[in-house]
């Protein structure tokens, strides 16, 4: 919106009086005696003028340039769709990382019941999908049993992709940060913490949806017992292998949670290099497949951890970049400037209100 300009005239400036001059103000009988030194006042005045009005022009001018990038760069971010470029967004401290972890597992846990239509559509595919997995569950644990038994190879390459999900991966993105940190790369160490945050929401509600839903694992049955997909809900006794690990806390896959909310991070944030989301997705899918070959969880665990770490790595990016937009944009606010003008012999001082 163009300012709104309106002059409001001083009294005793810019108005004629009988037997006074407009700009001195002396008595008419003494203006040809001294008008040399009118002459000068006038000079020195349309100077003061210019030199106001100067100033004047110059901030108008920068707020005006200012007021164009900053409705530029208010185009650019509303044509993102998933994500706001933030190269120049500075590192989140520590306050902000904790209070922004905070409201990043609210909505992971709340989420549900602000659900719309379009939410509702999204979980019923989902839905239908993983039913129409759960006949695949066993048919699947059996063929990935034969796989192993066949080909010696791949069992130490599946135990190395599985490890790899786990603390190694930890280790890897931990790199990537100290990485960025070394070379001033504020967007790589910005998306190593929301990889961190992806990692601690998403591992929350596959924690709790393990202790739910209590289902046994395919490594539970022992050696000649056909393996079935039971779900035993929360107050079942805990059911622990030779090695202690718990075989009642199959679904979802925490390996492919983890891995799904971390890799969709970073595809997300470096998504217009093409490489970033193929490695990214092709490294959580063989982690993935690598927990059904090692015999620890079914085809439904696998895709419903892969679900949950992709909308919560989501949920992060998103939240992340509304809160960066919100927090370094300024806020609109009507602005009140004085001017003074020199007009037809006389000084217009004038004030002009700016809506905004």
């Amino acid at each position: 919106m163009k300012p709104v300009l309106k002059t409001f005239q001083i009294p005793g400036w810019g108005r004629h009086q009988p037997g006074r001059s407009a700009v001195s103000g002396v008595s008419s009988a003494h203006m040809k005696s001294g008008k040399a030194t009118i002459w000068n006042a006038s000079i020195i005045k349309v100077f003061l003028a210019l030199v106001l009005n100067m100033f004047q022009l110059t901030a108008t001018a920068g707020n005006l340039n200012h007021k164009e990038i900053s409705n530029k760069n208010n185009e650019t971010n509303f044509r993102q769709i998933d994500s706001i470029p933030f190269e120049n967004y500075p590192l989140v401290n520590f306050n902000s990382y904790f209070i922004f972890l905070g409201q990043n597992l609210k909505q992971e846990f709340t989420g549900p019941f602000h659900f719309k239509k379009k939410d509702w559509e999204n979980f019923g595919k989902y839905a239908v999908i993983t039913i129409a997995l759960s006949f695949a569950d066993e048919p699947v644990q059996q063929a990935a049993l034969r796989l192993r038994n066949r080909n010696a190879g791949i069992n130490p390459i599946s135990k190395d992709l599985s490890d790899f999900g786990g603390t190694y991966e930890v280790l890897t993105v931990a790199g990537l940060g100290a990485y960025g940190l070394i070379s001033s790369n504020n967007k790589l160490v910005n998306t190593t913490l929301l990889t961190s945050q992806a990692y601690i929401i998403s591992g929350a509600m596959m924690t709790f949806l393990k202790i739910l839903s209590g289902r046994t694992r395919p490594s539970y049955y022992p050696a000649g017992v056909e393996a079935e997909p039971r779900f035993l809900g929360p107050f079942h006794r805990k059911l622990n292998d030779a090695n202690g690990s718990n075989e009642n806390s199959s679904f979802p896959s925490g390996h492919s949670t983890v891995a799904f909310g971390v890799a969709t991070v970073f595809a997300t944030e470096y998504r217009d290099n093409p490489v970033v989301p193929v490695i990214a997705y092709s490294a959580a899918s063989l982690i993935s497949i690598s927990r059904i070959t090692e015999n620890k969880h079914w085809i439904t665990d696998v895709f419903s951890g892969a679900a949950l770490g992709y909308f919560s790595g989501k949920l992060v990016v998103k939240n992340y970049h509304l809160f960066q937009k919100n927090s370094s944009s300024e806020k609109k606010k009507n602005s009140v400037s004085f001017s003074v003008n020199y007009n037809w012999n006389h000084i217009e001082p004038a004030l002009i209100y700016q809506f905004r």
